[in-house]
């Protein structure tokens, strides 16, 4: 996690992974080789990757150098879109997080990894049980708003970030009840406090500026208002924050615009990520050029391995990558609707009733049309597809 930004970046696209853990090793000289990163690092990045094991194979049962390189792989896990960091992670802080009363810190890491799973209820249950021990900290509030928000909770959400106001800035306070206003018919009054609560921090940090720019982005295409929209991710990405989900939001949106070849540009080199590699074939595909043929084999080797796995973390993208990639709507609208039942963000429900129009079956999206009812969310796209629904189901 980058400082205190839980509500940013890592639930809206998981990437799941796993990791054993390898016993403590202390290096010989500088020179020996700890570890292959699995993507391209900066010397850098890698340097400081080295520092931090090195530091806890020295002192294995030190808690905060443990934490530490956990926080560290978390932090790439989102950025670079390797999922074999959250594994990487899990073994750091294992010796604790095996333990029968761990410490409020590990206990807040674990949450972090266990929601990344999607294991939103035992993340929460952890949340709980820091609290107790530190209900001072701001960053177990933030979180907690975060997954509720993702269970389409925005009652428990708000609650969350009540106890958040008086621990964080004004301008994350801010920002934790704008983003429940914009899922709940408040879509212009969210858009209004968080540019004015964005604009008073000018120096605020280049990762929370990232989030909030790519918020207002995604509020700006739920008033109908494209090109703004499209100035908030461009003002993101001149950022020079690495983040993939400020990569695949924007790529969702040139997609919507019929502009692939941006798309196939903006995420050359990224294949290494799932959700990115997703966007990239779609791009591909649409433009007619001669590389989707791979990507897409390439992410059906990769959703079949989970599948022999059992692991369900991907199930919205692969739900798209049947819909759009295989032509499989009966398929996809299973994935949709199953994923529907554990994860209830936006575009969770956006595949669900996309997959059930095209599959010509209309009760499954039931959920996303009561969610849409209910919470009152507004997006010119989604009452499209609602309408789409509803006159075919007659």
């Amino acid at each position: 996690m980058r400082r205190l930004l839980p509500l940013f970046f890592f639930l809206i696209f998981d990437l799941g992974g796993g990791a054993a853990q390898a016993a403590p090793y202390t290096p010989q000289s500088d020179d020996e080789v700890l570890e292959r990163l699995p993507f391209k690092a900066s010397a850098a990045e890698g340097r400081q990757l080295r520092q931090l094991r090195r530091a806890l194979a020295e002192q294995p049962q030190n808690l905060e150098r443990a934490l530490a390189l956990a926080r560290r792989y978390f932090d790439l896990a989102g950025t670079e879109g390797d999922p074999r960091y959250v594994g990487y992670a899990e073994a750091a802080i294992r010796p604790w997080s095996k333990s029968a009363g761990p410490p409020a810190k590990i206990l807040i890491m674990r949450a972090l990894l266990r929601q990344y799973r999607h294991e939103f209820d035992a993340a929460l249950a952890d949340l709980a049980q820091a609290a107790e021990r530190d209900p001072a900290s701001a960053e177990i509030w933030s979180w907690r708003s975060a997954i509720l928000l993702v269970q389409a909770d925005y009652t428990g959400a708000r609650a969350a970030c009540v106890k958040l106001a008086p621990l964080a800035s004004a301008l994350l306070a801010t920002s934790c009840n704008a983003i429940i206003d914009g899922r709940t018919g408040k879509s212009a009054q969210a858009y209004a406090e968080l540019s004015r609560a964005l604009a008073r921090r000018p120096d605020a940090d280049a990762d929370l500026k990232l989030w909030i720019e790519t918020r207002l982005a995604e509020t700006a295409l739920q008033l109908g208002r494209d090109e703004l929209a499209e100035r908030h991710f461009k003002a993101g990405l001149a950022l020079g924050v690495t983040d993939g989900f400020i990569l695949a939001a924007y790529a969702d949106f040139l997609l919507d615009h019929n502009r692939p070849a941006e798309v196939v540009t903006l995420l050359k080199g990224w294949e290494r990520s799932d959700i990115l590699l997703l966007r990239l074939a779609l791009a591909e595909q649409a433009a007619g050029l001669p590389s989707a043929p791979a990507h897409i084999a390439m992410l059906k080797e990769r959703f079949d391995a989970f599948a022999l796995r059992g692991d369900k973390l991907h199930q919205q993208e692969e739900a798209r990558f049947h819909l759009y990639l295989q032509g499989d709507a009966p398929g996809a609208l299973r994935l949709a609707a199953e994923n529907y039942r554990l994860q209830r963000e936006p575009r969770d429900a956006r595949i669900l009733l996309e997959a059930a129009l095209a599959a010509k079956e209309y009760l499954p999206a039931r959920p996303a049309l009561d969610w849409l009812r209910t919470s009152g969310y507004e997006d010119p796209l989604y009452a499209r597809l609602a309408q789409q629904l509803t006159t075919g189901a007659k």
